[in-house]
């Protein structure tokens, strides 16, 4: 292969939220890989930093709950990759309204921000690609995450408007929607969800997280970031407005 030649995001700029671990780790390397020039935002210092120097992009540590630490972020990316996000697991009666309201904060007002900033360098190009990682919760939802399957719905509904707004400025806007991939955030939700129910940590994988999929396997974060690049490349450049589950079936039930 010839190493030297340009990679097909070559020029372009992405930024990649939660880019430290998990999913965004992977689309940063992808992307990086493809040769453009990431922006590694994430409220780890030293991991963000690690990352963006091996990949020769540029580390934003930001805390995305905070208004003013994302208005602070670049407003010049081609690509925004909205994959940030937490978890808490508890019954909605009990749900702490703080927990719910950083949440949406962290997973909906902070890509809203982030959009309503970059959606003019990309109008003023002709060409923009947001990708939103959403989850097969913007589709389904499950007991005990009030919070994560409120905000993966706005987050959707966000995604189809950015998408019937940027269309004529040649800017897609498009959901990703996987089950459970291998990452961080699903090992602290296995925890949380045995002191849920009462079970074995290894019971959750099997009983409810593979409960509803076809596929009986967790999805690999590399899976996603594929999936991602596809949807800047031009064969994707008719697909905007879209929800794509990765989901090993589940939503074929």
């Amino acid at each position: 292969m010839d190493t030297t030649s340009p990679g097909p995001l070559s020029g372009r700029t992405a930024l990649v939220t939660g880019a430290a671990s998990g999913i965004g780790r992977a689309c940063a390397e992808a992307f990086a890989e493809a040769g453009a020039r990431v922006y590694v935002v994430d409220l780890a210092d030293g991991p963000a930093r690690e990352l963006a120097e091996r990949i020769g992009g540029v580390a934003h540590v930001a805390d995305l709950a905070d208004p003013e630490a994302v208005e602070a972020l670049p407003d010049d990316a081609d690509i925004v990759v909205n994959n940030a996000g937490l978890q808490h697991v508890a019954p909605l009666h009990e749900f702490p309204p703080e927990r719910f309201t950083l949440i949406q904060r962290v997973m909906v007002e902070a890509p809203f921000r982030i959009l309503r900033r970059t959606l003019p360098h990309m109008y003023g190009q002709g060409w923009g690609r947001i990708v939103n990682i959403s989850s097969v919760h913007g589709l389904r939802a499950s007991p005990f995450k009030s919070a994560y399957v409120t905000a993966k719905h706005a987050l959707e509904g966000l995604s189809k408007t950015a998408a019937l707004e940027g269309a004529p400025y040649g800017v897609t806007s498009n959901c990703i929607n996987p089950a459970y991939v291998r990452t961080p955030l699903v090992e602290q939700q296995i925890v949380a969800q045995a002191a849920a129910h009462g079970i074995r940590e290894d019971e959750v994988v099997e009983r409810i997280m593979l409960d509803r999929t076809a596929v009986k396997r967790l999805i690999e974060p590399e899976e996603i970031a594929g999936l991602a690049l596809w949807l800047c490349s031009p064969h994707a450049s008719y697909l905007t407005g879209a929800s794509l589950p990765v989901d090993g079936g589940w939503t074929a039930r």
